[in-house]
């Protein structure tokens, strides 16, 4: 169960870490693939902070699992998802597809929770 843990503890921060990368690269797809596309004319400041925030978040969670241990990732993955689960309203709330909504960010905070109970056996 270990193995199982780590992995997926380590999957879930290099996914975090990705999605901001996405969003610092490439601002106006990464919205759209987020669930709330927009328009490639409009500015991109918000959508960088977001990819800022999520690469530290990502970032955070491997050296907390690397120099820290199992128990505080766990602690901090139970409170990192409330982010997932914010998405899937604000998704929902913007007119986003219920799809991606449930699929993607409803999904990821199901998994973060898993996540975390399975670190809090260790």
């Amino acid at each position: 169960m270990a193995i199982t843990a780590y992995t997926l503890a380590i999957l879930l921060d290099l996914l975090v870490l990705f999605v901001g990368a996405r969003f610092l690269s490439s601002p106006h797809a990464a919205a759209g693939g987020y669930g709330v596309a927009s328009p490639s004319d409009s500015p991109t400041a918000y959508l960088r902070i977001k990819g800022l925030r999520d690469g530290s978040y990502g970032l955070l969670g491997l050296a907390l699992l690397a120099f820290v241990g199992a128990r505080a990732e766990a602690w901090y993955m139970l409170v990192v998802a409330l982010l997932p689960l914010g998405d899937t309203f604000i998704v929902l709330r913007n007119g986003g597809s219920r799809a991606i909504s449930f699929g993607i960010h409803f999904a990821t905070a199901v998994l973060v929770l898993v996540t975390s109970a399975l670190l809090f056996t260790l």
